[in-house]
């Protein structure tokens, strides 16, 4: 991993969130002598229909936009994020918002003169990010599809620079849909160029469930695999999980997949740092501005520490392609 450059520049939610999207719980796929053939299954699927990332963002609405203001941990997710990109985009081009949901990025993005093309799988996310571009002044500027990571509707060789940030790759819980994702991400990227994905931290999710005791005897499974689904809620036995399918990463096993998808990793930064999951519980307009200064200062000096990152609620890799 290469060491970040300068700035270029001349100088969310429940508050009992684990993660700025996700509750207390969590769910999992893929996880070796966890499952039992034999398991009954006691569970009517439309109480596990929120576990379908679509329907779950569906439902979720204009959370998505309010939550990285709504907390002081979505306030350090969505600074430390516009903070990276702002070091390493380019001056000018075509930005490719990847499971950009209600818009935020796509939107920051626009007001600083890029041209920005969004795609997200939730219809109704797609909705308000329209209305969002509109209401901003920047609809000229943002360019809004459904569409789905795994399969992305572009040619190769597209886009001056990539976003993912927020957690769509997590929304992924089949490891093999992941690795095609990530090669599309990477083959709509021109050469060279910045590529931008955050995941939602399995260490962060695991010291949350512990306040859960529903939770508990899935926990050693999530820290096994990090996976969160329809087999863990089964298994567990929960009738109504109050979070969408998701696998949770640790960042070596972030780092690893970015260089196997051939990405060329110069960053990972834990976007809230030392206020990991007690951010996601403070709400913002609560806090006097310079206790919000005070804490913004000290994790922008520590969220590239290896141990850090690995801890925060989200994981942010810079990459080029």
């Amino acid at each position: 991993m290469t060491e970040e450059p300068h700035s270029r520049s001349s100088s969310k939610a429940d508050p009992e969130t684990a993660s700025g999207r996700e509750p207390n719980g969590v769910n999992t796929n893929g996880r070796d002598g966890v499952r039992s053939s034999d398991v009954h299954d006691v569970h009517d699927e439309n109480s596990l229909a929120t576990l379908e990332p679509e329907r779950y963002y569906d439902e979720y609405g204009h959370e998505e936009w309010e939550r990285l203001e709504a907390t002081l941990g979505g306030h350090l997710e969505f600074e430390g994020t516009t903070d990276y990109l702002a070091r390493y985009l380019p001056e000018t081009g075509h930005v490719l918002d990847a499971g950009g949901g209600a818009g935020r990025y796509a939107v920051w993005l626009a007001e600083r003169g890029y041209e920005v093309t969004l795609v997200d799988i939730s219809e109704r996310q797609c909705e308000i990010a329209r209305a969002k571009a509109d209401e901003h002044g920047v609809d000229d500027r943002v360019t809004v599809e459904r569409g789905d990571i795994r399969n992305l509707p572009f040619r190769g060789d597209l886009f001056d620079a990539v976003c993912c940030t927020g957690g769509p790759l997590s929304h992924i819980v089949e490891a093999a849909d992941r690795e095609h994702a990530l090669s599309e991400l990477r083959r709509v990227a021109r050469a060279d160029s910045p590529v931008f994905i955050s995941v939602m931290s399995r260490l962060a999710v695991l010291q949350n469930l512990v306040r859960s005791p529903e939770y508990i005897p899935g926990v050693d499974a999530i820290a096994a695999d990090g996976t969160y689904d329809r087999t863990f809620a089964r298994e567990y036995d929960l009738e109504s999980p109050e979070f969408t399918g998701c696998h949770f990463f640790r960042a070596a096993e972030l780092e690893a997949a970015l260089e196997t998808a051939g990405f060329d990793v110069q960053a990972l930064v834990g976007l809230e740092g030392i206020a990991t999951n007690v951010g996601e519980r403070q709400p913002l307009e609560e806090l006097e501005d310079d206790h919000v200064e005070a804490v913004t200062e000290t994790v922008r000096a520590l969220r590239t520490d290896p141990a850090v990152v690995d801890w925060a609620n989200h994981i942010l890799a810079v990459a080029r392609v």
